[in-house]
């Protein structure tokens, strides 16, 4: 199936703009560093499941110094329910360190300096910048790497393949909001199973209803 073209590139997002037209993350955070945290929670995980754990957990630390204060063996039984807690813990009292000794507890506002801290790969690095920031940076979570292959804005077999392609073929003006609106429309409506195409407004653009199942 051929890629979508540049007119009807245009027509999808402009449609997809009209119905998310100030898409906002969906973690809950209080500053800079409780955001970070809850990206890194965010990967193999649901907002939803996140924000469940954070509620308390950021009650108790939200700064690098009190998450390390809290230590990883605690830091696990606030997030025990999360996918990979174990490892996540570790990164997340690993990054909480670099960012005390490297950063004066200030998390840095640039992808190479993101990606220097523990557990924290380019999607995350920019999504942080995205949300925190309005960076024009599109961050590619498996919302954002299903449509692009099931609406056929771009494909690639990685994330990081396809956000490379997006960051070439979005124009400039979408690239602020188009990750989160990506995220929104995949999370409600075009669904991993039983998309909701009969409510889509992209529906007559889309080619995944030429394909089984849809």
């Amino acid at each position: 199936m051929a890629l979508l073209k540049k007119e009807a590139l245009k027509i999808l997002l402009d449609r997809l703009f009209e119905l998310y037209p100030n898409p906002k993350c969906e973690l809950n955070y209080k500053n800079h560093f409780t955001l970070l945290v809850a990206i890194v929670l965010s990967a193999q995980s649901t907002d939803k499941g996140v924000n469940k754990v954070t509620q308390k957990l950021f009650e108790t630390a939200s700064t690098p110094q009190e998450m390390l204060a809290l230590g990883e063996e605690k830091l696990k039984q606030y997030i025990r329910s999360i996918n990979y807690f174990n490892n996540k813990a570790k990164s997340i009292i690993n990054l909480s360190k670099q960012l005390i000794e490297e950063h004066n507890g200030i998390v840095p506002d640039s992808v190479e300096s993101l990606l220097t801290l523990s557990g924290v790969g380019k999607k995350t690095a920019s999504v942080f910048l995205n949300v925190a920031y309005q960076a024009p940076l599109i961050g590619v979570d498996t919302h954002v790497f299903r449509l692009c292959h099931r609406l056929n804005i771009c494909k690639g077999k990685t994330p990081q393949e396809v956000q490379t392609k997006l960051q070439k073929i979005i124009p400039a003006p979408y690239q602020v909001d188009v990750a989160l609106s990506l995220v929104l429309h995949g999370r409600y409506i075009c669904t991993a199973k039983n998309p909701k195409c009969s409510t889509c407004p992209l529906f007559d653009i889309c080619t995944a209803k030429e394909k089984k199942g849809i």
